[in-house]
């Protein structure tokens, strides 16, 4: 067995490993990262974020094509199969990969493709992809493992109709009809997907409100819209079984429904990749869901090993697993850049896509904070007049008496995007972090993000 010494051992090349791996290079470390998979970029660059979005971008162009009256001069409403629209996300899969090994090779991070496990504390054990098994010492090490689908045992995923959130990126035909179970993040996404394309879905959701943790306003909006694009949304249901049949799958209910479909997809939940780790070596040990226990340091109750990412828990987005990473190699070498990762956006890609920051009406309405409601609707505003998306808004909570942003809220064409400028002013401080900021600033017109002025007028108006 080869041993080989190094200042900081990363297990995991997604957004938590990348950033954890660069930080503690750029410190002055030693550094290795271990991936289970041949390339570098973890579960998000190969079967989640990245396919996902890159899917969902390309069905957003199809039904652009299909629905604006402009392309009907150029021929009728076309319908692309599944996997002619994955050939969109592949493409994008090898690029991003392509950039990830770039960045570990420039740092001189040194790369080992296997499954590693805990020896001790300070050392971990690598198979590699060849079966040679190599030995890595460190100083410190970070868990970035990720996650993956939560399987519950009763459900038959060898089934060839029978899908998770991962395998259904191999999906090789297009159903006519298909159920999701479980309308998080996830299930909602793939819901717009799918419906995009054409198919019939039934989403199952086993509570009462989509994505409950949105603003009612933008949650309503968002069940709307898949409503309108022939998702039927089943709300306090769940599964009794799952049945897999020669030609589909039939979904038996505990309310004494039952759904055939031509597939179905699991989308309930998720568990951290921590079972091959070999946590019990050194005195770990995980929850339920397969997480690591962290403190405000990435640190877990052994001190020299931390973690970040999906492994630990919320809010399990890219975003915020990169800077949880970059945060951990932060707290390892001591240079400044460590912070607690709790001013992260909300950012879904339903079609149309949702995203957020700050807080709800509700959740103002129960600390009982006086607050103001200010709306713009994009069906008004020129840019997206221009580019033919007029369905969304943008709504801003502000303190009636400080006049100070409280929350923001986007539903619609770019609010991924146009959520960053709203939660800038709201980290700034004292007066700068009013909405006066929206009228005393002139905005490129026309623009997405001159709906911040919009809005910003129409708040004020409600003010006596």
């Amino acid at each position: 067995m080869a041993v080989y010494n190094y200042d900081v051992v990363v297990l995991g090349s997604g957004p938590a490993g990348e950033g954890a791996a660069i930080n503690a290079v750029k410190a002055g470390r030693k550094v290795a990262v271990v991936d289970d998979r041949p390339q570098v970029g973890g579960n998000c660059t190969h079967l989640g974020t990245i396919p996902s979005k890159a899917l969902r971008h390309s069905v957003r162009q199809i039904m652009q094509y299909n629905n604006n009256p402009l392309f009907r001069q150029i021929g009728d409403p076309r319908w692309f199969s599944f996997p002619d629209v994955l050939k969109s996300a592949e493409r994008v899969i090898s690029k991003q990969v392509s950039s990830r090994t770039g960045y570990y090779a420039r740092n001189r991070i040194d790369t080992y493709f296997g499954t590693a496990s805990f020896a001790d504390e300070r050392s971990v054990e690598v198979v590699m992809l060849n079966g040679a098994v190599e030995k890595l010492v460190a100083k410190d090490i970070v868990i970035a493992t990720g996650s993956r689908p939560y399987r519950p045992a009763d459900v038959d995923f060898n089934h060839p109709r029978i899908y998770d959130s991962d395998t259904i990126l191999s999906l090789t035909h297009t159903p006519r009809r298909i159920i999701i179970y479980g309308a998080g993040v996830i299930g909602t996404e793939y819901a717009s997907i799918f419906s995009g394309l054409g198919v019939l879905v039934d989403l199952i959701d086993n509570r009462d409100q989509l994505l409950n943790f949105l603003d009612d306003e933008i949650s309503d909006a968002l069940s709307y819209h898949l409503r309108t694009n022939n998702v039927i949304i089943r709300h306090n249901e769940e599964y009794e079984r799952v049945e897999g049949v020669d030609n589909g799958v039939i979904l038996h209910l505990k309310s004494g429904k039952k759904i055939k479909a031509d597939a179905f997809l699991w989308s309930n939940g998720r568990t951290g990749n921590t079972d091959k780790l070999a946590l019990e070596n050194v005195g770990l040990k995980a929850n339920g869901r397969g997480q690591v226990q962290v403190d405000e340091y990435y640190r877990t109750a052994v001190p020299n090993i931390y973690a970040a990412g999906d492994v630990i828990g919320w809010p399990s987005l890219a975003s915020a697993a990169f800077d949880q990473g970059r945060s951990a190699a932060g707290s390892i070498s001591d240079n400044d850049t460590w912070r607690f990762v709790d001013d992260v956006p909300t950012g879904i890609y339903s079609i149309p896509e949702i995203s957020s920051i700050g807080k709800t009406e509700r959740e103002l309405t129960q600390a009982k904070v006086p607050y103001e409601v200010g709306k713009a609707f994009f069906k008004g505003m020129a840019r997206a007049q221009i580019s033919y998306e007029p369905v969304g808004m943008l709504k801003i909570l502000f303190h009636r008496e400080t006049l100070a942003v409280l929350g923001v809220h986007c539903f619609g064409y770019q609010a991924s995007e146009i959520v960053h400028i709203g939660q800038a002013i709201m980290n700034q401080k004292g007066e700068a972090n009013t909405i006066k900021y929206f009228i005393n600033t002139t905005f490129n017109y026309p623009t997405m993000a001159e709906a911040y002025r919009v809005a910003t007028f129409d708040g004020l108006n409600r003010l006596f």
